[in-house]
């Protein structure tokens, strides 16, 4: 899980409202019902939609948490070092029969418009539902991939990465096929929970009669601002996690994490790779377990994120020291002494993940998990041997359950004037 301290690419909100549909100015989502107490009183006798048709198109100054921006274009897709969102949707599409190639490029093309305009606070191009009028954009991203089966319906099976090949099966895995793969992923996340359900339904809605919605998931992180200073997130077994994430800062970050610019094929330059879990806590198990037992399952310490070994949370952990009685202080099959880089070849992901609580059994059992999303130039080299190593004999996997899962090919970012998948759509 990334560090909350990951740099995020922010520019002031335009202060020129974007075209309506008629040509003319429309007023920006930032647009407030109203300052005045009278204004307040006549919207609550005269209704909501004839209050905003009426309202001053003077915007009030947003918070700092609805100003903050992510850029659509740029070299890399947003929603990948963009620090955690507050709130987060992920959804899978499948094409159309018949819709092929140029009703891709077609949808591609309608939602790169849609999420350009969404993440720059301003209305959907068409249809907007109004959902988020009072808000900035909030730190939205939406970030676009492909399936496996999207070369296929589109007749560009040539074009297919090498590395976009179906993930291998582990002992771990109780997936849910009708919730896992598709030919399209979508990623949405903002801190605003408003804001990031505005832009899924625009994405839906963007999609017509060219693809309908495979599976669809909702996540949540700690929203910014709510603890004294930055923190490394927690999970919902409250553990802090995410404490070795790969940083930009690192120098071979992008090694790790962006396919490179000379890399096969052509058209994922700069692009990544997005492996999507649900993962199932089994936190009534989890919770019945005493705070040394937790702690001994993780290698770390729940209060502060430390390696058994000793320090603070950023301190290096000591593999080889053991105790009085010669045991390892740090367990063999711990959670964190598995997935080190250095215990799997140097395989390294950037976590981004977001939590999920998706109701309560009828026995009492919470539905309630990870939303786990991983980011690497090579699968193969970063999610697929850990995960291996983890199916071997990892303490923590008495207390989850892979629940489904996808691997996304997921293009760089698109130029002023591109949309997203555009080269290779039309190469």
């Amino acid at each position: 899980m990334p560090d909350p301290s990951l740099p995020q690419t922010r520019t002031p909100e335009s202060a020129a409202p974007a075209p309506g549909p008629d040509g003319g100015r429309g007023v920006s989502r930032r647009a407030l019902l109203g300052t005045a107490g009278a204004t307040g009183l006549v919207l609550g006798a005269a209704g909501g939609a004839a209050g905003y048709a009426a309202a001053p198109a003077q915007a009030t100054p947003l918070t700092s948490v609805g100003a903050d921006r992510s850029m659509f274009h740029g070299k890399h897709q947003p929603g990948i070092t963009d620090g955690l969102q507050a709130r987060g949707h992920l959804v899978a599409f499948d094409l159309a029969a018949g819709a092929g190639r140029k009703g891709a490029a077609a949808l591609l093309r309608r939602w790169s418009a849609t999420a350009e305009r969404l993440m720059a606070g301003e209305a959907a191009p068409h249809d907007d539902t109004g959902v988020a009028r009072d808000a900035g954009p909030s730190s939205l991203t939406i970030t676009f991939g492909f399936g496996y089966g999207f070369f296929t319906r589109t007749g560009l099976e040539k074009q297919r990465p090498s590395a976009l090949a179906p993930l291998p099966d582990f002992s771990s895995d109780h997936l849910d096929k009708a919730r896992s793969d598709g030919d399209l992923w979508v990623q949405i996340g903002a801190n605003d929970a408003l804001v990031a359900f505005h832009a899924l339904r625009a994405i839906q809605k963007d999609a017509g009669q060219a693809a309908r919605v495979r599976w669809q998931m909702n996540g949540f992180n700690r929203t910014p601002g709510a603890t004294a200073r930055p923190m490394t997130a927690r999970n919902l077994m409250g553990q802090i996690d995410g404490t070795r994430n790969p940083k930009p800062a690192d120098a071979d970050f992008d090694q790790r994490i962006f396919v490179p610019s000379s890399g096969e094929p052509a058209w994922m330059a700069n692009g990544s790779y997005a492996v999507v879990r649900r993962i199932r806590m089994l936190l009534d198990d989890w919770e019945r377990l005493s705070l040394s037992a937790q702690e001994q399952v993780i290698g770390r310490r729940k209060a502060d994120g430390a390696p058994l070994s000793g320090g603070g949370e950023s301190t290096a952990m000591d593999l080889e020291k053991t105790d009085a009685g010669g045991e390892y202080v740090v367990p063999l099959n711990a959670h964190a002494r598995i997935t080190r880089p250095d215990e799997n070849g140097g395989a390294a992901m950037l976590r981004r993940p977001f939590s999920y609580h998706d109701g309560i059994d009828a026995d009492g059992t919470p539905d309630a998990g990870l939303l786990f999303v991983c980011w690497q130039a090579d699968p193969l080299r970063g999610f697929v041997p850990v995960q291996r190593k983890l199916d071997r004999g990892d303490a923590l996997s008495r207390f989850i359950r892979h629940e489904s899962s996808g691997l996304f090919a997921v293009p760089g970012g698109a130029a002023r004037g591109e949309y997203v998948g555009q080269r290779l759509l039309e190469s």
